[in-house]
């Protein structure tokens, strides 16, 4: 795969795929952290007198035009943070849009209107494609977020223009990522969220590299009871069972250090306002949730991290998002901050929680990507990375 810093884009047309899928409230930007992402690549390509011709997707219009799914107020946005105009298009193709597009000037930027607002976009449809490659001379993906779902910005296009190449984002998210295929040791693995059928694919993955696995979230819950033990009104996957027996039979198998939760906070559920109080995991009661991992869970996941010179993390240790069951997902989060590894993160749920600590900047990387990110761990090749390897090697 060849990246923009490869390429000779001075007085070229190059069309970005960007990830600008953000929150939008009262038609304004809520998180900027995508846009922010972006900017490199796009300094870059205006510091060498490229044309911009930018497209993204904004939510689930599914396939119809609808206003408040326009990516007007990214346009704004980013015109604000480059401090320069960003002219928005009318559609993503069509000859008024074209039209816009030869009229550019270098350095100048044209972003088109939402992608999914043609059905053509999701379905990889081949004269989408080609209608979308006719904006620019060169396209560059940087949208890693989007970059496992085989669609017309992501795939398709790649079949119609002359010069591929990947972003400065999505070479840091390789570069990063790749790491779990050659990391420093110790690498430990911390994995929470709700579901262990979500993370399947990955525990199955790393048991092969990784040397430690740390596991919360309600997902611990699958494993504690697959031991015998009761976990009271806690969630947890009943047909999951067998499957997390195999799992830690693999994990002795290839002598992988796995670590569930020594001791729980529990409550009536995640809204209750206040704590029931912390117990082993031996003994949670009938009538209660397990609900975030304890203080000794925290400092036997210490021990193990302070070890750690490469670190992947994702979904959180308790339900953090109610303050009573946040405590433990914020011990973890400092620890891995105050490592000193390589530290990676990835999953929509542990930024948000970074991002809260304020601590985004003491991690070596926070990927942009979701789905993509447990694919990539799961050793999947990402849709969008197999189309730019077989386009740059045309």
């Amino acid at each position: 795969m060849q990246f923009i810093d490869d390429l000779d884009v001075s007085g070229k047309t190059v069309l970005v795929r960007v990830d600008y899928n953000v929150p939008l409230k009262d038609g304004r930007v809520q998180d900027e952290t995508r846009i922010q992402a972006s900017i490199p690549t796009l300094e870059y390509a205006l510091k060498h007198n490229a044309r911009l011709v930018l497209c993204s997707h904004l939510g689930k219009p599914k396939g119809q035009v609808r206003s408040e799914l326009s990516l007007a107020p990214a346009a704004e946005r980013l015109g604000t943070i480059l401090g320069k105009a960003v002219a928005l298009a009318p559609d993503c193709i069509g000859e008024e849009t074209l039209e816009m597009v030869r009229s550019l000037e270098p350095g100048q930027i044209l972003m088109l209107e939402n992608l999914r607002f043609h059905p053509g976009e999701e379905k990889n449809d081949d004269e989408f494609s080609r209608e979308l490659a006719r904006m620019g001379d060169i396209y560059v993906n940087d949208a890693f977020g989007a970059s496992h779902r085989s669609h017309a910005s992501v795939v398709g296009v790649t079949g119609h223009i002359p010069s591929c190449s990947g972003g400065l984002l999505l070479k840091k998210e390789w570069e990063y990522l790749s790491k779990v295929g050659d990391p420093e040791r110790p690498f430990v693995l911390i994995a929470g969220g709700v579901k262990v059928s979500s993370k399947l694919g990955v525990l199955e993955n790393l048991l092969r590299r990784v040397d430690a696995m740390l596991i919360g979230g309600a997902m611990a819950n699958t494993f504690v009871k697959a031991q015998g033990f009761s976990v009271g009104t806690s969630r947890v996957e009943d047909d999951l069972l067998d499957k997390a027996r195999e799992i830690m039979q693999q994990a002795r198998e290839k002598k992988v250090q796995f670590y569930l939760p020594v001791d729980f906070m529990l409550g009536q559920g995640p809204d209750d306002e206040s704590r029931a109080g912390v117990c082993p995991f031996q003994a949670i009661p009938e009538h209660l949730m397990a609900l975030d991992i304890g203080p000794a869970t925290c400092t036997l996941f210490a021990e193990v991290l302070h070890r750690a010179k490469t670190v992947i993390w994702n979904g959180p240790m308790g339900a953090f998002e109610f303050r009573p069951f946040s405590q433990g997902s914020r011990n973890i989060a400092e620890i891995v901050a105050g490592l000193h590894a390589t530290t990676i993160v990835g999953g929509g749920d542990t930024d948000s929680l970074i991002h809260e600590l304020d601590l985004q900047d003491r991690f070596s990387f926070i990927s942009t990507g979701g789905g993509s990110f447990m694919e990539f761990l799961e050793g999947k090749t990402l849709p969008g990375f197999k189309a730019l390897e077989e386009c740059s090697s045309k």
